[in-house]
This record gives structure tokens, sequence and C-alpha cells, in this order.
């Protein structure tokens, strides 16, 4: 450090005093460390000792790594000055407590998972040997007091090559409690073992679309088997793999018994979710007798007490003009100027006239009495803000003071102008400094703040003032019911409202205070407090002029340099009263070892505002621990109980010496969460120490009611709140009546309801009891509270005991929020910390996982998240503190950019419905009759119209046709029929001379989408042999998509490669010999520059069975299927499409699909040739260099038939959307279009098709144009929508009776309701029935069940190297178990179900409605229930706007959720509790595992479609390099 050469002792006293306040300001953030370093160095250099012939012993930083954007991009942030280091919350005994809680947690040896982040986002370059002593008040042990307050150790030192995770996982579990010193001498370098790194594999942008198959699974086994053996290849992860041990970690934290036991769970009921929980017979209830209400005791009349506040003033004004009423401080704590009554007087009066006089026309003033009016005034400045407030009260205007707006992102800035205008401000009064400072518009005028209504600004120094008349004198009238003055008051939700007090309660306030104080005329008051609100301005602005009371103002910013200047005030000035918080304690303690004599015995009277906090006491006993010796009298310490509806609802009166100290009360915290005052016995660990806040004040009638439902008294041993009936109290929330009524009009009822008394009372807001002696307690805020499970916690405890785990080395003390929000009907605790940025991951690891171990154990209450984010980026209330309203805001927005996050929904979450049991079902014909047949339902069926004679099997006899039909190839040029039967024959006999290829042997097509494509497919068929169409591999990303090729060629058993010269050249190039084997490709034959030669004969098939081609495709799952397909089967599906599409030869269509398998084959290949029409085949890939090709070749041929793909449509979506007027100017006019059919193997995506149509809506396209069509593996086409017949049909279902294999249907925009389209109509010579999938017996309409389809183009049967005929037999070749045992169907594999609709088909029948709801292979089974992935992953993709896809899947019963991060990366960990919130929310599922990555890397197919095992096996090998890893506890 830059102190090493330097003894500090020696150096001078200011150079000491400036060192201390860097230090200060680095402990609370206001200072980055680099800014600490060199403002040290500075301050260092003329002390430093020399070392001659070495350099200076002044060591600097490193600079940030380049790496870590993340941590650059934070610190860059403005540094707002102002962090409150709050040390309320420390207590000796809490942490002597914590200390215990986790050391029992420590046997049980928890090991929690650390979350994984990408080395280059967010680690910050390592601060070794470069932590600077924390010598500031609210951090570092520095007396005894603090000794105890470190609860864990560093871990022991580790290996830094040690490789397993276990070794830095369980750090949060190991290491013995050693004092703190011990763990600031240990080096960083030695504990800090960094976890493995897993980032090798580079990201990799989304290339092309490619075919993966995952693992290389082919075909060939049952169902069932292919998912087991995912499961080993899961399990056979190496273990030294990051991800997966740490799964199994989080698995056995997860086998710990949840807290409460089953009988507590909700259980599960189809119609609600979730029912109330039995209530515990344990639980502790109030035994004691109804409370009465508590008096104080009378208000003295005192002769000379004036009639009104203002009269005081001229009082004093008159006859002790030179007697000093307030002395300021500069920012250095020296008194800048004193004011006196005279002064302060005079000057009042010149600002009343002034303002009722001088503003506006002689004829038309602003400003009239009663009129509110704003106080602008910073806290440094507080002559100006008195001589305003009292200026305002002598022209019987209403001040309402503010804070000084510093920018338009101050936190609650919008709230502010809410109050405004609810008070209906319409002038600010300010100082010259303070409007120079206002932020202004370039043009030099104020800013208009967002919410704030339009102001007029008036300066109020002196020399702009005019002076009154001599006739002119201020009315002063008896205090009266008006309004003197309006405080601000935030509430839980941020809401800024304004308490408006009378004149009369003002003046009543003020003697109630003098009373209960005991202040005598001509005392010293020392204010630390805001003079603009509360106890700052009750005590030293008001209670102070009515006694002539000199009040010494001490600023904020003052207490920030000097935390001891207020104590040598009191010295300096011997003054009688102080008026404090808590944190001005812990700073003048902190820092009172450079002050010997300074002397407290003059004061008579220490009042501590925040007294009523429970965590008040530790700081009050360890301050009198301290000064006793220089002279505080131990009766002097008065806390005090207020609020700002109710002002002062009780203070402790100064005591006579020698007199007994009022008790403590020790509180179960069991107990309070309960709402009953016991005793803590037991369990030391959960006890609650309080202090009294003395009596009632003076006048006052207080009673304890409970706090929801109606004001109903509490027994006595009830904690409830407080509510206060006093003339000395607020009115009234100013402008709003209806809250007002809520607040200020309660009257208490009995228990049997029946009200005590007519007099109103006003809640205070306070939480507490009436103990022995009429003596008051409070515990808590009703802003405070978090209702979890029926149990009340306060939020200030909880940040207690979360400050107690060990906060110096990770988070600022007092830069703390604790709140809760709604999820998943109940309320769940949030707490949030900033973190210091020394802190390493691993320290902050550490200190999460032992805030819920702890939290667990004293409050018995489970964390939902505890996030961390970067010091000075939580949004600050004017005086420093946090703004927990708009946290909560942030959190719930995605907006709070956390640097570390820690979510545990399993283990808080416990209202969960009771997973579900799946009853046997028993099979029979009787099952048919009463399931379906007598509940008047038909059996879910559907048919297409019938197929009539097919009347040429043979494909070939058609290219060889005379008619010259046109296939268009955008960019490729074109053919007909004759050039291509020309091209085929060349072919043909190429693969007998060339290849001596025999009849029936498979050949492997690998060529781009095209013409030769085409003409090498029917020169197979010419040649007698079975092609098998292959994508052929991406130039740019051999590694990826060759592997793929080479298995189809291996598991179809190719006998020869029918591709061009350039495909040729990659298949045998270097690049390809490091994917795969390339001595061992069969024969390639290059069909670029065939001779012209004849086959000896076209080959025809002896019976239509014999197989036409193959069709391999990968599907979702990662399973690569190969299916055969018969010559019968093409011509029944050629003839099938012709009929539903109407393809007569005089027809264009326009396909834009990939021809390599499904569908997609059949129309680029087959149709055409079969129906003679003609075809522009466009490719999809050319659409990433022309955009608009496929909608400019609509508009160009008038095209009323197109076929497109999901994935086509989502890039013309995402790419044109915006542009649909530029398209119109180019001529695009789609309103020829009359269908546009999606080919896919899917459920439709609604959303997608949705707004496809929307968006070219405006280019002519119909909304009626838009449908879809289903094929499966077993049936290449089961739907299609035609050109005739009706609309498709969209129904509602709900989302929960399909989690449990119903189908409940619902109106549109229920909650949980799924919209579903029908998947286009079922084609001619389609038969579908819906079976029970474990029964296989049929199903009623609208029942969930497996789509099963019969028909002639049925696929053959699966083509596989084990030629397993069970598989066979099963999906190709099944029976229905009853019902119609003779007829053969194929499984498709999907789920769906049928129902018949209103609308008619052709033949006037009703129509039938196909909808599918997803593969039964992709279903997640979770909780007993089934769920479908696209589900959850439009629930996550809704979450947040940086979402850009997402993909689930599941690992031994977790849910893992991956999402691609489009913005920045400082969103990756917003979204962890974004996406555990939805999902649990909407899909009532715990999110095991949140991966955050990069965009591209969710693996898409050809089809468009997710390839989900894909990416599991990527995410479990450790390839995703994920830009974040969460694993919720």
């Amino acid at each position: 450090m830059a102190d090493r050469g330097v003894e500090l002792s020696a150096l001078p006293k200011e150079v000491r005093d400036q060192l201390a306040e860097l230090d200060l300001e680095l402990s609370e953030g206001d200072i980055t460390q680099k800014g600490y370093e060199k403002k040290r160095t500075k301050l260092l250099a003329p002390y430093i000792i020399q070392t001659p012939g070495k350099n200076s012993t002044i060591t600097q930083l490193p600079p940030p790594s380049s790496s870590s954007r993340y941590r650059e991009r934070r610190a860059r942030r403005s540094h707002r000055s102002g962090g409150t280091r709050d040390d309320r919350y420390r207590s000796d005994i809490h942490t002597e407590a914590v200390q215990a809680a986790l050391a029992k947690h420590k046997e049980e040896k928890m090991a929690l998972p650390m979350p994984t982040k990408r080395r280059s986002t967010y680690v910050q370059s390592p601060v070794e040997n470069h932590t600077p002593p924390d010598s500031s008040s609210g951090s570092e042990d520095e007396t005894s007091v603090r000794r105890q307050s470190t609860v864990i150790a560093p871990p022991p030192a580790v290996n830094p090559n040690l490789q397993s995770p276990d070794s830095w996982i369980n750090h949060s579990v190991q290491g013995s409690s050693t004092s703190s010193s011990a763990s600031s001498t240990m080096s960083h370098g030695e504990n800090n073992a960094p976890p493995p790194d897993v980032t090798a594999v580079a990201p990799r942008a989304r290339g092309p679309r490619v075919d993966l198959p995952s693992n290389a699974v082919v075909r060939g086994m049952s169902r069932v088997q292919s998912r087991s053996s995912m499961m080993e290849t899961a399990d056979g992860v190496p273990v030294s793999s990051r991800v997966s041990t740490k799964i199994q970690q989080l698995l056995n934290t997860l086998k710990r018994p949840k807290r409460p036991p089953l009988s507590e769970f909700f259980t599960d009921d189809s119609e609600e979710i979730v029912e109330v929980p039995q209530p515990d017979p344990n639980t502790p209830k109030p035994e004691g007798r109804q409370t009465i209400p508590v008096k104080g005791e009378p208000l003295g009349v005192v002769s000379n007490w004036p009639p009104a506040l203002q009269a005081a003033l001229a009082r004093w004004g008159a006859t002790q003009g030179k007697s000093p009423a307030l002395t300021a401080l500069d920012i250095t704590g020296k008194p800048l100027y004193t004011l006196t009554y005279g002064k302060l007087w005079s000057r009042s009066v010149k600002l009343a006239y002034t303002l009722l006089n001088k503003l506006g026309t002689k004829n038309e003033q602003i400003l009239k009495p009663g009129d509110r009016v704003a106080l602008v005034y910073p806290n440094s400045d507080p002559g100006m803000f008195w001589v305003a407030f009292y200026g305002c009260l002598l022209a019987e205007v209403i001040p309402v003071p503010i804070e000084v707006p510093l920018s338009r992102k101050d936190a609650g800035i919008s709230q502010v102008g809410f109050l405004l205008g609810s008070c209906g401000v319409g002038l600010a009064l300010t100082s010259e400094i303070c409007l120079k400072g206002l932020p202004k518009t370039p043009a030099g005028e104020i800013l208009q703040f967002k919410g704030w209504p339009r102001l007029k600004w008036v300066v109020t120094d002196s020399k702009y003032l005019t002076k009154p008349s001599k006739d002119w004198q201020p009315h002063i009238p008896t205090a009266n019911t008006d309004p003197a003055y309006i405080e601000y008051k935030a509430n839980k939700e941020g809401t800024v409202v304004g308490v408006a007090v009378s004149k009369v309660a003002m003046l009543t306030h003020c003697q109630a205070l003098t009373q209960a104080c005991n202040y005598c005329e001509g005392e010293t008051l020392v204010n630390v407090l805001d003079f603009k609100k509360d106890m700052g301005l009750w005590h030293g602005v008001l209670t102070a002029v009515m006694n002539r009371i000199h009040t010494i103002s001490v600023p904020y910013a003052v207490m920030k340099a000097c935390p001891l200047s207020w104590v040598q005030r009191v010295h300096i000035h011997k003054a009688r009263v102080a008026l404090v918080k808590c944190r001005d304690l812990h700073w003048a303690m902190m820092a009172h070892r450079d002050q010997r004599d300074t002397s407290l015995a003059s004061l008579r009277n220490l009042i501590v505002a925040d007294g009523a906090n429970p965590w008040s006491v530790s700081s009050c006993d360890a301050f009198l621990n301290v000064f006793q010796s220089h002279g505080l009298k131990p009766e002097v310490i008065c806390p005090c109980a207020t609020s700002p509806e109710a002002m002062t609802v009780a203070i402790r009166r100064p005591g006579v010496p020698g007199a007994p100290l009022p008790a403590r009360a020790i509180l179960s915290l069991g107990g309070l969460s309960h709402g009953v005052i016991r005793v803590n016995t037991e369990d030391k660990n959960s006890a609650l120490t309080v202090q009294d806040v003395g009596h009632v004040m003076p006048g006052a009638l207080m009673c304890v009611v409970k706090p929801d439902g109606p004001p109903q008294l509490c027994k006595t041993d009830e904690i409830g709140e407080i509510i206060v009936n006093s003339r000395a109290g607020g009115n009234m929330y100013y402008g709003l009546p209806g809250v007002t009524k809520n607040t200020f009009e309660v009257i208490p009822v009995n228990a049997n309801g029946v009200p005590i008394g007519e007099i109103p009372f006003v809640r205070s807001g306070l939480l507490g009891f009436v103990g022995p002696g009429s003596l008051i307690f409070v515990v808590g805020k009703i802003e405070g509270l978090l209702m979890v499970s029926g149990r009340r916690h306060n939020a200030d405890d909880l940040v207690a005991t979360a400050l107690a785990v060990e906060p110096v080395k990770t988070v600022y003390r007092g830069r703390i929020a604790v709140f809760s929000v709604t999820v998943f009907y109940d309320e769940r605790v949030v707490i949030v910390a900033e973190q210091r940025p020394d802190a390493s991951e691993e320290d902050s690891f550490q200190w999460m996982s032992r805030v819920l171990q702890a939290i667990d154990s004293i409050h018995q209450v489970g964390l939902y998240c505890l996030a961390l984010v970067p010091a000075n980026t939580l949004p600050k209330t004017p005086l420093g503190g946090i703004h927990i309203s708009d946290t909560k805001q942030f959190f719930l927005d995605g907006n709070l950019h956390p640097c570390n996050i820690l979510m545990c929904p399993h283990t808080c979450v416990t209202n969960l419905p009771k997973p579900r049991q799946k009853q046997p079902v028993g099979v029979g014909p009787a099952s048919v009759m009463v399931g379906n047949l007598v509940a008047g339902k038909r059996i879910a069926q559907a048919a297409g119209r019938d197929l009539g004679m097919i009347e040429d099997q043979d494909l070939v006899r058609k290219v060889i046709r005379p008619p010259s039909l046109e296939l268009l190839l955008s960019t490729m040029g074109t053919a007909t029929c004759v050039q291509l039967h020309k091209r085929a024959e060349k072919i043909a006999a190429a693969l007998t001379e060339k290849g001596s290829i025999n009849t029936g042997e498979n050949v492997v097509l690998l060529y781009p989408p095209g013409i030769d494509l085409i003409a090498a497919f029917y020169g197979c068929l010419y040649a007698g042999c079975v092609p098998v169409t292959v994508r052929p591999p991406h130039p740019q990303n051999l590694a990826a998509t060759l592997p793929t090729v080479r298995m189809i060629i291996d598991v179809s058993k190719a006998a020869c490669i029918l591709t061009t010269q350039n495909l040729t050249r990659i298949l045998r190039s270097k690049e390809a010999a490091l994917s795969v084997n390339i001595k061992t490709w069969p024969t390639i034959i290059d069909t670029d520059d065939l001779p012209r030669r004849r086959p000896p004969q076209i080959y025809k098939p002896p019976t239509a069975e014999m197989i036409a081609y193959l069709d391999f495709s990968v599907s979702t799952t990662g399973m690569l299927t190969g299916v055969k397909i018969s010559h019968a089967a093409v011509s029944a599906l050629c003839r099938s499409i012709k009929l539903q599409c109407e393809l007569y030869s005089s027809r264009q269509i326009a396909i834009c699909l990939d021809p390599y398998c499904g569908l997609g084959f059949v129309l680029w290949c087959l149709a055409s040739v079969y129906s003679g029409h003609q075809s522009i085949l466009i490719p999809p890939f050319e659409l990433e260099s022309c955009l608009s090709l496929w909608l400019s070749t609509l508009s160009q041929y008038r095209i009323r038939d197109t076929f497109c793909s999901y994935s086509v449509m989502e890039l013309c979506t995402k790419g044109l959307g915006t542009q649909t007027d530029l398209l119109k100017a180019r001529g695009v006019n789609l309103s020829c279009v009359r269908s546009c059919v999606v080919i896919a193997e899917e459920r439709p995506r609604l959303a997608l098709t949705h707004s496809f149509s929307k968006l070219f809506k405006d280019v002519g396209l119909s909304p009626r144009a838009v449908s879809t069509a289903f094929g499966s593996r077993v049936n290449l086409a089961i739907c299609l929508q035609g050109t005739t017949g009706p609309d498709p049909c969209t129904v509602y279902v709900d989302m929960k009776s399909l989690r449990h294999d119903r189908v409940r249907l619902v109106e549109r925009g229920a909650p949980q309701s799924l919209p579903l389209m029908e998947s286009g109509k079922i084609l001619p010579g389609v038969r579908v029935i819906i079976v029970n999938p474990e029964t296989r017996g049929p199903l009623g309409d609208s029942h969930l069940g497996e789509i099963w389809v019969n028909s002639p183009h049925n696929a053959s049967g699966y083509y596989t190297i084990y030629g397993e005929e069970s598989l066979q037999a099963d999906h190709f070749n099944t029976k229905l178990s009853f019902g119609d045992p003779q007829t053969l169907w194929a499984r498709t594999g999907y789920l769906g179900f049928v129902k018949r609709t209103e609308l008619l088909a052709a033949s006037g029948d009703r129509h039938d409605a196909l909808f599918v709801v997803g593969s039964l292979d992709e279903t997640l089974e979770l909780r007993g229930l089934r769920y479908h992935p696209i589900d959850i992953e439009t629930s996550v993709s809704r979450a947040h706007r940086s979402i850009a896809e997402s993909a689930v899947f599941t690992w031994t019963n977790l849910l893992v959720v991956v999402s691609e991060l489009c913005g920045s990366e400082q969103d990756a960990l917003d979204l962890v509790p974004l996406i555990t919130n939805v999902v649990l929310e909407e899909h009532h599922l715990i999110v095991g595992v949140v991966v955050i990555v990069d965009p591209g890397v969710i693996p898409i197919n050809s089809r468009g479609e997710k390839q989900r095992m894909h990416l599991r096996d990527s995410f479990l090998a450790d390839q995703l390099d994920p830009i974040y890893v969460a694993y919720n506890m």
C-alpha cells in the first residue's frame, strides 16, 4: 500500500484527518478503489521514505483487465455521494446468535453450488495486496465493541491447481471462526483458487441452420429405450465437468426435507390451483385480556405560552433581538454564520410582505393566504429555510418542504411531482445558490421534472426582498384548525403524500414536547437531523423558536467528513440537548479515539430519533460505554417513537441522576412472527432485545389495535398497531380525502366489534405493545412488514441478521434493502445489497450462502432471492439511505443489474400443489361405453374426403411426358420436363457405368437446392436405385455439419454418392479429414460434366410397394430417423395434395422450403412433376442475401399458392416487418396470394402466423391466406389447408387441464388459456383417430391423446441398421386394443385432439378439426404432470425484453431453462429472477438451472425447430460458453 514506508502516527493531524475521510468515502462506496489509491498516494507522497536505488514503495493498482468489460461499464457510472453507513442494526448479542446458528449449519455440511460466470464478462482484476485498511466508521472492527462481529472465517488455503469443483464449492462450510484480524492478514492469493474455467469453446455465431443429431442416436430403438439411452449420456459426463457435478450437488441439497410437513402442502384441485393451508395447532395465540387505552399526563397550562407560534417569534424578535437563534456550520464543521432572533424576525416579515404584495401585478397577486408553496433548500443551508418557513407562516401561505431535485433520474422524483400536484403547488421558494445548481435545459431554463406541475421559482435571498412600509404588519391570528404546513411522507409503495398539520396541532405539539423534554428558555440544542421534516423540524425549528433555544445545525455532509462534529459542538457550546440518530452515535463512537478532551457532561437530554427501531438498543449501549468516561450520564439517553401522521407518539423523559434505568424486553422472534409477545426462554439465538420509548405524550390517548382488518383492540400479550388521539397530530393527507379516512379517522372496536367511543384516532404505522408501568415498546413499522405464509417478519430484523454475517468484506453496511414480492400466491423475501468492489466472487457467494442459513435458522423463513449489486448503483433517498420501493421496482422490471445473485425457490416455495399420482388405467370395451358413448361423446376420429382411383403409379413415365413444364429457380436457371428427363438419363447412365450400381441399392444425393438435385433423384429412379437426399455440409462449419452427413451415409449403407464438383473437393479436403475419415467414402460421382449417354433401359418397379426413396431427418429430440417411402405412397401422396390444393397444370406455385426431407422434398421434387403445374423454387438460404426475394417473386408472378417454413416466415417478419412501406414503393402486392401454407411437424405457431399476416396486410396479404400443414415421420403429410373448405379455426384450451392430459375448452382471454389453431384440413384418403398412448384404446371427442393415422401414403417403416421388427410393428402396423381391432394404424408420436366444429365442409357435413398439441417425445414429465416445452418457452420469452429465444429441457427431474440474451450483458443476471418468477406463476414449476447464453447458441434445424436434446448434451458437456449459469436452491 501507499503507506508502506510511512508511520501514520507521525503524520500531521490534518493529513491524518484527510486520510480518515478518504477511508470513509471508500467504505461508503462514494469513491472508486482507483480514485482512492490515487488520492491517497498524492497525500502521502511528501512523507514517503525513498529507498536508494529502488523505486518508491508505492504500489499502483494494476489497470483493470481489458476483458472485464462488464465491471468497467459499471465503474463508469457516475458516483453520487451519500451512502449511509447506517449502523443501527449492529448488535453484539445478535452477532453471537448468528454465529451460533451458522455453527449448527456447519455441522450439517451443506454445499451450495456456486453460479458459473463467463470469465471475460464479470471477473474484475484481482485486488491482490491492494485492499485498503478500511478504517471507516462502520466497516472494520477497531474497537472491542465490534470485535465479535466476525462470523465467518476465511476458508483454509487450497492448492490453486486443484480442479475438483468440491474444493471451491465446499468453502462455504469449512473453516473455523477466527478473529477478523486473522482474516485480513491472509493474502488474497491463497484462498482464491479459481473454479475450473469451462470457457475454452469460442462462442459461435448462429451460422447456417443445421440438423444435428444428438449423440448419434439412430431411430431403431423403442421410444422408451431411446429416452433411457439419453439419460445414460447425461450421467456419463465425466466428473470433472463443472455443470454435472454442480447439478449433482444441487440435487443433494434438495434432498433435505423442506420445513413444512406434507400435510401443510397445498393440494391440487382441477378447478383451483392453491388451497389455503390448514393452520398449525401449535401456533402461539394471544392469551391476555383486552387492552385499555393508555392516557398521557395532562398538558400543563403555562401562562406565558404564546397564542400562536408566529407570536412567539414576534415576541423574541422584539424583546431578545440579539439572542442567537441558529448557528449553521460550513463543510469543515466550523461555524459559518449565526442568525439572531431579531434578524430571523425581520427577514421573515420581509419575505411575508414580498410574497403577498410583490409577486404579480398590483391588482392581481399570485399568492393568497392558504395557497401551498414548495420550499426547496439544501441541507447545508438551514438559515434560508428558517426564514422561508416562518415567512410563509407569517404570510399565512402553507409551506411544503421538499428535497432539492438533482437530476431527472433521482429516485422517486415523479412521486414528488404527485405530492406537488395533490397539494396544488404552483410556486417554489429557493435560494440563489440552489437555483443556480438546479439542472437546466440547453436554453438555460430549469428542467421540467417527470410528473411535476409547472412551477414558478422565487429566490428568497435578502437582497431580492422588499422592506415593508411602516404601517404594514403581518396578521397573526390565534392558532386555529387551518393547515399550517405540509410534511411529505413516502409510503411502502413509494407514493409520496403530504401530511397536513394545522396551526393548533403545530402549537400543541410544541407545548407537549416542551413539557415532555423539559425545555427551558435560552438553552442550546445541537441538531444533526434533517430540519425539513420529522424530529429535526419539530424540535430544531418549531419548539426551539417557541422556547428561544439556540439551535446548532450540523448538516449531513459535515457528518460524513467529520463524524465527531456534533460531539465537538456539544462540548464547545456546553449544549444541554442533542438531537441524533443511532447512526450518529455509531459514527462518533468509531471516531472518538481522535478526541481526548471532549466532555458531554453538559447534556441533560440526548434524544435518539430512531430509538423506536428495535436495533437501536445496542448503539445506545455502546455509545454510553465509550462516552461515560467523557461525562455522559446514562439517564440522559431518551429514545422516542414518531410517525409523520401521529407526530411524536412517545418519548422517554430525561431521568434524574441515580434513578434506576428502564428495563429491556427480550422477546422471541418466533412469537413476534405470529404477532404475540413471548419472553424468549428456549432459543437465545432467535431473540430480539427492545428498549422502551418512554410514556405517551402529554395530553394524548393511545390504543393498540390489530394491524389488519377492523381496528379491534389487541390483547395485552399481542403485537398491534399503535393509534393515537391527540390535538398534536396530523389532520389529513392533503388533497386525498379517500386515504385520509382510513388513517386519520379510526375508531377502535372491542372483541365484539362495538366501537369503544366516539373520538377518532390516528394510525401511527408503528407496531408495538404497552409494557409494565405503561411504558411503550415498538418492535417495527407497518411499512417494513413482510407477510410470508401467514407470518409477519420485520425487514429491519432481517437486515440485522444479514449484517451480523461478516459484512465487512463483502457488502456495505447500511446499503442493504429487504422487501417482498408476490410470486405464486404468497409473499417472497428478497434481499439486495451493494457489494464492495474488492470482494471476490467466492467471498460474495460464501456471504450469500451464510446469510441464507442464518435467516433460515433465526427467523424460520426462506429467502427467495439474494442479489448483490455493484457499489453505488441502488437508488438513494436524499439523505443517502436506500429507496426501497424504487429498488423493488428495478428488481421486478429487470433493471437492477446485479453482479451476483442467488435464487432459492426450492426452499421457500412450499405452497406448490401436490405432485399428481397417475391412476392405473383399466382397459376394455366397457371403458368406451362408460367413458364416451354413455356420456354422449363420439369417438375422436376424423377423415379427409375420398381419394378416388389413383390413376398412375409410375412417376417415371410422368417425367417423360411431352408438355413443357417450366421450373424456375431464382438465380439458378430454369428447366422443363424434357430437359430434366435428358439430365436424368445422363445420370442413370453414369450410375450403371461408373458406379456399377445394382438395382435396389441406396444412393446418397448431396446437392445444394436446385435442378441438379431433382435431375439426380429421377436419374436414380431410372437406374432402379433408391435415392437418399442429404443436406450438403456447410463449407464454413464442416466440424458441425459433416459428421451428420457421414452418419446418414453410414446408416443408409449407401453404395455411392452423387454430388457436384465443388462438393467433391470439400468431401476430400484436409478440413474434412479433421471431422471424419475421408478414406472410407463410398464411390463419389461428380455429375457436373457427364457425357451425353442414355441408359440401356429405364427401370420400372415390378410392384408399387417397392421403395421409391428414403427420407432421413433429425427430429427435435435429436433422433436421426430414416423412413421408407414406396412408389404407391408417393403416388397417393401426390394425388392427395393435387386434390386438396387443386393443382392443375395451368397453376404456378412458389415453394420456399428445404428440399431434403418431409413434405418440403415432396413439393420440391415430386408434386410438380406429378400434377404438371409450374413450380418456382426458392432455396431458403437465398433469403439471407436478399430478404424480399420470396415476397417479390409472389408479387411478380401473381402466385396464388405458396409453401414456406417457419424459419422463412420468421426471417421475413423480423427482417421486413418494419419495411412494408419500402416494399409497397417497389410495387410488391400480395393480394394475389390465396393460400400461404407453412410446412411443419409441430404445433402451429399462432403468434408468428398472426404477426406475419398483420405485418404484410399493408401490402395486400389477405388475413385468411396464412395456414399450416402437419406431417410426421410415419406420414409426411396428414393435414394441409386446401383452397376449398372452411377457414382454419382457433380454440382456447385450459393449460391446467392440458397438463393432466385433458382438454377443457375455455373462452378467449380466460386465465391460463392457450390458443391452438387447427393444423390444416385432413388430406384426402387420410383417417386419424385419437388414442390413449398407454391403453391404446380410442378416446372421445375433445380428449387429449396420441394421433394415429391410416392412409395409402403412410411410410412403409423405419430404415434401420438394426432391423428391429418389434418397433416397426409398434409404430407402423399397430392396432387398437378395442373398438376397431382390424384396421392397421401408424403412430405419429404427437399428442392432439379432434373437435367437431360449427363450420361445414364441402360435403355439407360438420367439419372435424385436428389440433396438434405437441410431440410426445418432447414432453416434460414433472411433478406427475405433462408439460410441453413450447408453453414454458413462450412464458420465458415474455419475461424480459432482452430474451431473444429460449429452450427448456429436464435433467434428473430438474427443469433447465436456456435463454439467449440479445441485450447488454449487464442484463444477464436480471433475467434469472424474472425467468424463475414467470415459470412459477404460469406453470407452477420451480426452475432448477437458468443458463444465459449469447444469441445463436440454441441449435435450430432447417424447419426452424429447436433441437432441445442437442442443446441438453452441449450443456452437460460444457460446450455452451454461457454468460451466466444460476443454480436455484
